[in-house]
């Protein structure tokens, strides 16, 4: 029975504490299961449906905005709110407790991994989970590809970027520099390829309910743009930046891992348009080949951990930073463990960093404009790119998980049934990820102890 207009006007808060916004920020942290899609999904049960903290309009605004950013669009998307809601404080709060406890859950379990690795309950667990992560990365380039792969030659553009990255060992930067730039030229001579889609067409719905931050609700004091202020957003935000790399450099040196993590990371953080999966590639090319921070097999197991813990799939940066500062020892043999911990919590801080600069920078211009955002030709461009760089992940990741011990060594037939079941299941019976994993973990432990 659709509620009265009195009983919708009791529904809206008259406002939000700092200290409720912050419990409802924690509890998200804890929750944000899904992937983006899931996430953002929560997001809007929880703040628009029913607390009715933002508008739907309002909602839809700032997510458009955080979906052409790189970074992850449902920690800038939580950001962006707290910030709107409670200024600076608000969402610095909101975008750290959205990550925090993924931070301490993946340290842990990279800890765990390292110390009982070889324990055989841990080891079916990952026996089982590794095919089904490879068919789950799978399954996202087919979900990225369906929106993306519009007309035949965004499919070219997805097929090139697989070959330069499979083939020619094309580093992740310039393939998307030479999408961007495809992307322009196509906005050039074929413009009617270049489709504008809104960000949220399967999460979002088009009725309004009253909420505190409404359609019509004034731009709050804060959140007014001004060049002042945004000028000083930036020199703080670049500042923080470059002191905490010089700091680094200063007190390791810049061939150190420390410093390095930092460089390598902060590179990390700007290339991710597309979600996580497009810049695991770029991880891997970086952690695995150039720096040797973990081997191929420790990165598809720090996947399969950051696939089944609450927070964004870009926190394997956590895990693949613990397991290089072990790895490397960075503070000396004696230290192994506070080498990982102060290595994660750098990984951590340089990739997450620019959301928040981001945000604080271009929150105000977006409220002053009030207008839905769309797709600029090159991010459209990368986007398709994106489809055939996650291909190549997969294929990267079966291939270790078939052939462990190289191509002529026995192929695992076990994990290929593993990963067919899970194929089956997402593609077939759209089956959601932590249950195929769940399942995945089960039946690797089972085979691990029976045989």
């Amino acid at each position: 029975m659709p509620l009265s207009t009195s009983s919708l006007a009791a529904a809206v808060p008259s406002q939000i504490s700092f200290t409720t916004a912050l419990r409802f920020w924690l509890k998200l942290g804890f929750i944000s299961f899904g992937g983006p899609a899931g996430q953002i999904s929560i997001m809007h049960d929880e703040l628009v449906e029913r607390r009715r903290w933002i508008s739907e309009r309002r909602f839809l605004n700032a997510l458009n905005f955080t979906m052409l950013l790189p970074g992850p669009e449902a920690q800038q998307l939580a950001t962006y709110i707290g910030w709107l809601l409670h200024g600076i404080a608000g969402g610095i709060a909101a975008g750290l407790l959205f990550i925090v406890p993924s931070f301490f859950i993946l340290a842990v379990l990279a800890w765990l991994y390292l110390a009982l690795g070889d324990v055989a309950i841990v080891q079916g667990v990952l026996y089982g989970i590794k095919p089904a992560v490879t068919a789950i990365v799978l399954f996202a380039a087919f979900r990225i590809g369906s929106r993306a792969l519009k007309n035949p030659l965004l499919w070219l553009l997805a097929v090139l970027s697989f070959v330069a990255i499979a083939v020619f060992n094309v580093p992740f930067p310039y393939i998307v520099l030479g999408a961007a730039t495809a992307g322009l030229l196509l906005n050039y001579v074929k413009p009617e390829y270049i489709h504008e889609t809104g960000a949220a067409d399967n999460v979002l719905t088009n009725h309004h309910n009253p909420a505190l931050v409404d359609d019509d609700t004034p731009i709050p004091r804060h959140a007014v743009f001004t060049w002042r202020r945004t000028a000083l957003f930036v020199v703080c935000g670049i500042g923080i930046w470059a002191s905490a790399l010089g700091a680094l450099t200063l007190l390791y040196g810049w061939q150190a891992t420390f410093t390095q993590i930092g460089w390598f990371f902060t590179k990390a953080a700007l290339l991710t348009f597309g979600g996580a999966y497009a810049v695991l590639p770029y991880v891997y090319q970086g952690g695995v080949d150039t720096y040797a921070w973990l081997t191929a097999a420790q990165m598809i197991d720090g996947l399969a951990l950051g696939e089944t813990t609450p927070g964004p799939l870009i926190m394997i940066v956590t895990f693949v930073g613990f397991i290089g500062g072990w790895t490397k020892a960075a503070l000396g043999s004696e230290s192994l463990l506070l080498s990982a911990w102060v290595s994660a919590a750098v990984a951590t801080f340089f990739t997450f960093l620019p959301s928040f600069l981001f945000i604080l920078v271009g929150g105000p211009a977006i409220e002053a404009t009030r207008r839905n955002l769309k797709f600029a030709a090159p991010l459209i461009a990368i986007t398709a790119s994106v489809v055939g760089v996650i291909v190549n992940l997969a294929v990267f990741f079966a291939y270790h998980v078939l052939w462990p011990h190289g191509i002529a060594g026995h192929f695992e037939w076990t994990a290929a049934v593993f990963g067919g079941i899970a194929f089956v299941a997402l593609f077939r019976f759209r089956v959601g990820v932590i249950p195929v994993i769940a399942v995945a973990a089960l039946g690797g432990v089972i085979y691990q102890l029976l045989f």
